[in-house]
């Protein structure tokens, strides 16, 4: 450190001890401290090789050589609630307001395997995403929506080959060439299993569906984005950002692993993995997590599994603003919220982005919710001058310290997971379970003893004024969706839908890739409940 800094500081001191900081000490949720000021390292030897250019190895400043300069992210709102018909209505409308991209969201039912006239999905029906029974529901999802010319994506997870099955059906239907379909599908069970909760069947089963989804994608949709292995549940589940990048960068090495293992070239499969990140508010932690995931990642898959294509070593992902920050109190104040988080991910070098709307913490957004979290997205990309160079705040002293602290500290949690025998066995362990609970409860005691200030909850409250309109899901549109389900089942050709469900039972007992099969049985109409059920036959529930 230079005479300089080292008089600087000591007149800070000086300072200080006349007139306390606003803390005594400024920490991130990560527990990373805060220095009062970053200073240039004393060597740039290590520039080339920490953060290089964008486009290059290790991919700190963003996996394309020109990012925002040659095309925007893409702005996909993630959206779907009661009836495919209804969905229908808003993704065409989200299209003609400018987003860029569809994301669908399902309901639980769905997610879960059950149809919508099962009596476990009594009540549930379109209440937290679209009610997807049969290829029937997917052809009105997409009605007049060509889908040879639009990206989707699909947070789907257990169910994830049957309702990829149903896309690519409806594709072909409407002619579309399946080596020219771009989306993808969340299917990522390895986090269920940590902090979300829609899994159906054990690991082993899981990941054998997922590397059979992995083989049929590489051939027969080479475009797809097999998985989007999520940090974005993880982070809601209450991890801080270390542990999110750390969590799911160990959930992408078992991915790998798995694959590898069942016999794929790792350079076939890698270059369709994508991943999806939480965006908080803590906008130069944000930050650094994306560069540092990113440039952690390009080592894993270069130095770890010895990839030999620059496809594999680029990490591609997805942001949504973080749901679990909106607060029902001063909904109106979610916006800044939301605008702040969509920033970090901007400034980050995202590929695509979901901005939540304001009103989330009180119902599903509104026509005039989403389009307003939509016009977010639009004023930052034509706007705010953000997007005009590349990875701009490369260099803040704060920004590179961060970066190199959160990937220190997300490598010495994947050691430490490797040395328990990967991710698998540490969800056995309950060891994600328990580090996510103790980040969550910290971040929680913090509020509750005023160390964090959430404006209009702990502190600026305000008396309770009028919410603004919310959208219901009405039991009346449940039950036009359990009617038009059973119709279904008693119009199609119940022969072949048992025939092919029972080649599905057969199939899961060999080694043998299952979606072929999958997708046999959804192109006569067989339900994702029953399908769902025949797998259920011979893996069992977890």
């Amino acid at each position: 450190m230079s005479t300089a800094q080292e008089n600087w500081k000591k007149k800070v001191l000086k300072e200080i001890s006349k007139k306390p900081e606003r803390k005594e000490k400024f920490e991130l949720d990560s527990g990373i401290e805060v220095d009062r000021l970053y200073f240039p390292k004393a060597t740039d030897e290590q520039y080339e090789e920490k953060l290089g250019y964008p486009g290059e190895y290790p991919y700190t400043r963003g996996v394309y050589p020109t990012m925002y300069r040659g095309k925007l992210w893409t702005m996909r709102q993630y959206a779907g609630f009661a009836t495919a018909e209804e969905s229908n209505k808003r993704y065409r409308m989200l299209l003609d307001k400018g987003t860029t991209g569809l994301s669908v969201a399902f309901d639980l039912p769905t997610q879960m395997g059950y149809d919508s006239d099962h009596p476990m999905a009594r009540g549930e029906v379109g209440k937290v995403g679209v009610a997807i029974d049969t290829l029937a529901d997917m052809e009105t999802l997409f009605d007049n929506i060509p889908l040879e010319k639009v990206s989707t994506s699909m947070t789907i997870n257990a169910t994830a080959a049957i309702l990829l099955a149903m896309y690519c059906a409806v594709a072909k239907k409407q002619g579309a060439d399946l080596k020219k379909l771009s989306g993808t599908i969340q299917n990522d069970l390895l986090k269920e299993y940590i902090a979300r909760g829609t899994y159906i069947y054990p690991p082993a089963a899981s990941m054998k569906i997922i590397t059979d989804i992995f083989a049929w994608c590489a051939s027969e949709v080479p475009s797809w984005n097999t998985i989007s292995i999520s940090g974005y549940h993880i982070r809601e589940a209450g991890s801080t950002a270390v542990q999110e990048v750390a969590f799911t960068l160990a959930n992408a090495i078992a991915y790998v692993e798995s694959a590898i293992a069942a016999g794929l070239d790792i350079d076939d499969f890698a270059p369709r993995l994508a991943f999806f990140f939480n965006a908080h508010n803590n906008l130069f932690e944000e930050v650094a997590k994306f560069r540092a995931a990113r440039r952690l990642y390009a080592k894993i898959m270069r130095e770890r599994f010895g990839s030999k294509s620059e496809k594999s070593w680029t990490l591609r992902f997805h942001t949504q603003t973080a749901g679990c920050t909106l607060q029902a109190q001063q909904p109106y104040v979610n916006l800044l919220r939301v605008t702040v988080q969509a920033l970090s991910a901007v400034l980050g070098g995202t590929q695509s982005l979901h901005t939540n709307s304001f009103d989330e913490a009180l119902a599903l957004p509104t026509d005039e919710s989403v389009t307003l979290a939509l016009r977010t997205q639009q004023v930052l990309g034509y706007e705010s001058g953000v997007t005009e160079t590349i990875d701009p705040l490369a260099g803040s002293y704060y920004v590179e310290a961060l970066t190199d602290e959160i990937e220190r500290r997300a490598a010495e949690y994947i050691k430490k997971i490797d040395e328990m025998g990967g991710s698998v066995k540490a969800i056995e362990r309950g060891f994600f379970q328990d580090e996510i609970a103790t980040a969550s409860y910290a971040y929680q005691q913090a509020i509750e003893h005023n160390e964090k200030i959430v404006v209009g909850v702990n502190q600026y409250r305000e008396k309770e004024r009028a919410l603004p309109p919310v959208l219901k899901v009405t039991e009346e549109q449940e039950l036009r969706q359990v009617d038009r389900c059973k119709q279904t089942k008693t119009t199609r050709d119940n022969n072949a839908v048992t025939e092919r469900l029972a080649k599905i039972s057969q199939v899961a007992l060999t080694d043998e890739n299952i979606i072929p099969h999958i997708v046999a049985a959804v192109e006569v109409y067989a339900s994702v409940g029953e399908i769902s059920d025949a797998l259920r036959k011979v893996y069992g529930e977890y």
